[in-house]
């Protein structure tokens, strides 16, 4: 069975209603190591509703959570609301600085400036959550009674929270964190408590108190996460490997809800999204792939069959280069591919059928559109990025893939595929091995850099491919023909070819390449360079 079916199953155990939960604090911008989160409760849901059951996704945003630090990207005029609630403090502009304008006009806040992009991109990668802020939820009351319970038995919580993470809290720790006198939530000494009042004194030798059934501060995390799995009836969640630790918040949210009087969710624990070779993701560092940004190379599919083809214990390491490439042809491959049919041979062994199920149901889980299952375009994500690079027009791209693939005219997700594959070839992101710069006269100085041998080439090369039928395989042959008329080995003929046709030593594939061009005007390149 496909993770996200066992995931279904486990939910039809405890009954047919069912809300998977994700949640994300919005304190900077959103990458790719985002989506894993929300794109599991998003397939979750969608295997659990296959299932039969009635699933909803809600997102949960922690927008309730304080500003840490003064980031990068923000201006020093954030150093006084570190500590301030990231839906209370204003949005930073183009230059980093608080939008005060547009927050007492609008009320955009600094959550809702991260927030709605990350939005933006769900909707293009077709998921649709049910919002939760948790500010509002602590303002209208939603968390009095959980907080209310923390606080009039702060031993027993303190006892579990020990007990279980094997950390020992400070002597003056209290269940609740009230705002002080300038809004923060840092810093202050919780003096008495009667319900629903907290006592505090702050920082700056000022003192007050905090109305829990108001939100005016709000739950550690270790008990907000439990008390918001109550009142929002969470019945599944998947979390990052640092919540499922031994020990972790999980952990002790398990005892905590209990402690509140609800069950905690299903779990699952996923392994992080790293960048390949720059390891785990951080907005802060900015270390990242946005969303967006990846949306602008890969169409959605890309990205859900990434998330549904791995299984949530297996970290995974996105490379944006020549990793992106493969993982879009493995795409193709699977989709283009008739797994049902396939399926009803009685032949296969146990591991030949286990890994065609899960493949249609990764694929059925990479469409945008829960009612279709994702599909082959036909045209690999290699011989695109080929194309889009040879031919400046999309109407030369669609009339050589009239002739190499049978293609009438281009379809809609072809259209939007080769969009995007501009955007890619023309990003840092796109890899030097798949760059193509078909010359269109001599480089003297690669020509110079030949051997006596490889400059011999030349001849029977132009001989070999001018008789040839100018496809693929015919210029393949072409080459070998041209190794045995000049007498040396195949090394010598791609060397000569390659300071022909690129001016480069070495390069991509070089017989799709010189199919996809003008047969004529490269015999008149080699022609050139017989004279150079």
């Amino acid at each position: 069975m496909h993770w996200s079916d066992v995931m279904a199953q486990r939910l039809a155990e405890r009954g047919n209603d069912h809300i998977i939960a994700t949640g994300i604090t919005p304190s900077g911008e959103f990458h790719i190591g985002h989506l894993r989160e929300i794109l599991t409760g998003d397939m979750i849901a969608r295997a659990a509703r296959k299932a039969g059951l009635n699933a909803t996704l809600v997102f949960v945003v922690d927008n309730a959570d304080p500003l840490r630090k003064v980031y990068p990207f923000l201006s020093q005029a954030y150093e006084s609301m570190v500590g301030h609630q990231l839906g209370a403090i204003p949005a930073p502009d183009e230059n980093g600085e608080p939008d005060w304008d547009r927050f007492h006009t609008e009320g955009w806040t600094y959550g809702d400036h991260f927030l709605k992009p990350f939005l933006a991109a769900l909707a293009q990668i077709g998921v649709r959550p049910t919002l939760l802020p948790n500010l509002e939820a602590y303002r209208s009351g939603k968390f009095a009674d959980a907080a209310k319970k923390a606080c009039d038995e702060p031993e027993v919580i303190r006892e579990i929270i020990e007990r279980i993470s094997g950390r020992e809290l400070p002597d003056q720790w209290f269940p609740w964190q009230p705002l002080d006198s300038q809004g923060s939530l840092d810093g202050l000494t919780v003096t008495g408590y009667e319900f629903p009042t907290v006592h505090w004194t702050d920082r700056h030798g000022v003192s007050g108190s905090s109305d829990i059934s108001k939100g005016e501060g709000k739950l550690p995390w270790r008990l907000d996460w439990p008390a918001k799995w109550g009142f929002n009836n969470i019945t599944c969640e998947p979390f990052g490997k640092d919540h499922g630790a031994a020990g972790g918040s999980y952990d002790t949210g398990k005892e905590i809800a209990r402690f509140f009087g609800h069950e905690p969710p299903v779990p699952l624990t996923y392994e992080w999204i790293s960048l390949k070779g720059q390891g785990a993701m951080s907005s802060s560092a900015g270390n990242t792939i946005g969303p967006i940004e990846a949306l602008e190379l890969v169409p959605p599919e890309i990205l859900r069959f990434l998330i549904a083809d791995t299984k949530p214990s297996k970290a995974i390491d996105f490379d944006a280069g020549m990793g992106l490439v493969n993982l879009a042809d493995d795409f193709e491959r699977w989709a283009s591919r008739d797994l049902e049919a396939e399926l009803a041979d009685e032949s296969l062994s146990r591991r030949q059928r286990v890994q065609l199920e899960d493949a249609m149901a990764a694929l059925a889980l990479a469409s945008p559109d829960e009612t279709n299952q994702a599909s082959s375009t036909s045209v690999s994500f290699r011989h695109l990025a080929l194309l889009a690079q040879i031919k400046t027009d999309d109407e030369q791209v669609w009339t050589s893939l009239a002739k190499s693939h049978n293609l009438s005219q281009p379809t809609d997700e072809l259209n939007d595929r080769l969009r995007r594959m501009r955007t890619w070839i023309a990003s840092p992101h796109f890899p030097e091995e798949m760059k193509v710069n078909i010359r269109s006269h001599p480089d003297t100085g690669a020509l110079a850099a030949l051997s006596p041998e490889q400059k011999g080439v030349l001849g029977p090369l132009h001989d070999a491919l001018r008789a040839c039928s100018w496809t693929t395989d015919s210029i393949t042959a072409a080459l070998k023909e041209a190794a045995e008329r000049a007498e040396v080995g195949m090394r010598d003929v791609y060397r000569a070819s390659y300071a022909v046709f690129m001016g480069a030593e070495r390069g991509p594939r070089l017989a799709p390449i010189l199919a996809t061009c003008d047969q004529d005007a490269m015999l008149d390149l080699v022609n050139a360079c017989l004279e150079a």
